[in-house]
């Protein structure tokens, strides 16, 4: 998974679990940089009568670094309220909601986004701004899709924002890959072998999360508010990730059943690529890790330069990596990619390189344009605006990662080096099967609604 379940601490605490985060060049709006942070991951649409929702004793942060040194130099702050209408009823909503201001609504979330620059206080952008319902069913959220609308929000400075569930856009075959590294339709080379299959199940198939969407100009993002239009330029490359803050000290309110937060806010999760917290640091550290600050990821390192993945592949796939298997060196491609951006000469007419402070970090080059065609494949399918170019809600993570981890980018940093003939091909064989995605802000999908879903059948 992108980062659903990545590490023991944060499972137990999914309402602070980031998930995903996105960050492009808005296609649709090319002046403008859209940000998605997921949180909330894996959620049964049936999930009620206590649907999800966001946590009003969590602090939610997406934040960009411009000037090379893994610290934030803008971040936008958001802060959930919860109220409920009639508290003598156990339900979630006392008949159809077809607006969301509708009293029928019964369990309504508001919220406030703030902009906070590095050594200055925030500044509140909006409050008040209204959370849609989860997708109920079509008797209580009936035309689900126009709540899209009614719940995006524009804010000053040509800033627009958007907080609520919406479809999972991730997909991975969850159950294959964590069945000890099997990929369905390679599965007949596996150590342990099964007969190929033609696709791969998308494990996050009718899944949904919360996501916090926020559309901004390009100027809001980059040092002295440049207009970034020289790729080649420091200036136009930013670094991305979102976290999740609690307050030091939880106390359970027995006058309430509630849990009440006291003293500062102190970071429980945070993402930037995807799967780095998941794949690449040691079960052992990766609670650890969702605790410090991107600044500080020098220490995690070796992880990236001699990945475990890599190690396993030639171990489960005997013979098929045979020249992965054989090479020794650090691995500076990975580093290059998830630690400090690429380089300009790495890649013909591109970087995203922040400079030598390893951090994990989504690298957007700002000065690159939205893609005509896109590939689902980002850098590794010729399109420059993809992965690990920033990453869009379209681009196939798991496929373009399990290529580089497999040797398909050393011979970028390493000439010497020939890639084995299946790291150019491996995929787990999903494709996002999930609700269309969108082809304008929020691009995130109608969330699946709790009684059009079907349970699936366990397996004997």
């Amino acid at each position: 998974m992108s980062s659903h379940r990545e590490a023991p601490e944060i499972s137990k605490d999914p309402v602070a679990d980031n998930s995903d985060v996105y960050a492009f060049v808005s296609p649709d709006a090319p002046s403008t940089v859209t940000l998605i942070a997921n949180f909330i991951p894996m959620q049964n649409p049936m999930g009620g009568p206590n649907f999800f929702e966001f946590g009003d004793d969590v602090l939610y942060e997406i934040h960009v670094c411009n000037r090379g040194d893994g610290v934030p130099d803008v971040s936008y702050q958001f802060r959930f309220t919860t109220k409920i209408r009639d508290r003598s009823t156990f339900l979630y909503n006392t008949g159809p909601i077809t607006h969301i201001a509708d009293s029928t609504f019964n369990r309504p979330q508001t919220y406030t986004v703030s902009r906070k620059e590095r050594g200055a206080n925030p500044v509140v952008l909006r409050s008040g701004l209204t959370v849609p319902p989860v997708n109920v069913g079509i008797r209580s959220t009936p035309d689900y899709a126009h709540f899209t609308h009614e719940a995006t929000h524009s804010l000053r400075g040509g800033r627009k924002v958007f907080a609520g569930q919406r479809a999972d856009a991730f997909f991975a075959d969850l159950g294959s890959i964590f069945d000890l590294g099997a990929l369905r339709p390679f599965q007949n080379l596996h150590l342990i072998p099964s007969a190929a299959a033609a696709m791969g199940v998308n494990g996050l198939q009718g899944l949904n999360v919360h996501s916090i969407a926020i559309q901004v100009p390009k100027t809001d993002l980059t040092r002295g508010g440049a207009n970034p239009s020289n790729p080649t330029s420091s200036l136009s490359v930013i670094g991305v990730y979102a976290s999740a803050s609690r307050q030091k000290t939880t106390v359970i309110n027995r006058a309430t059943g509630k849990r009440e937060g006291h003293g500062p806010f102190t970071q429980v999760s945070r993402l930037g690529n995807p799967l780095f917290n998941e794949v690449i640091v040691p079960m052992a550290r990766k609670d650890y890790w969702n605790t410090t600050a991107p600044s500080k990821d020098a220490q995690f390192a070796q992880y990236v330069t001699k990945p475990e993945l890599a190690g396993l592949l030639p171990v489960l796939y005997p013979d098929v990596f045979p020249h992965l298997k054989a090479y020794t060196k650090p691995r500076a491609d990975l580093a290059a990619i998830l630690l400090t951006g690429i380089p300009s000469g790495v890649v013909s007419d591109f970087q995203n390189y922040t400079g030598s402070t390893q951090a994990d970090l989504l690298r957007l080059n700002l000065a690159i344009p939205p893609a005509a065609s896109p590939s689902p494949y980002g850098i590794l399918g010729k399109d420059l605006a993809g992965f690990p170019n920033g990453r869009r809600v379209t681009d196939d993570i798991v496929a373009i990662e399990l290529r580089a981890v497999a040797g398909a980018t050393i011979a970028l940093v390493d000439p010497s080096y020939t890639a084995d003939g299946a790291a150019a091909v491996l995929v787990d064989g999903t494709s996002n099967t999930n609700s269309p995605l969108l082809k304008h802000f929020p691009y995130l999908g109608t969330p699946a609604g709790g009684y059009q879903s079907l349970p699936g059948t366990p397996a004997t």
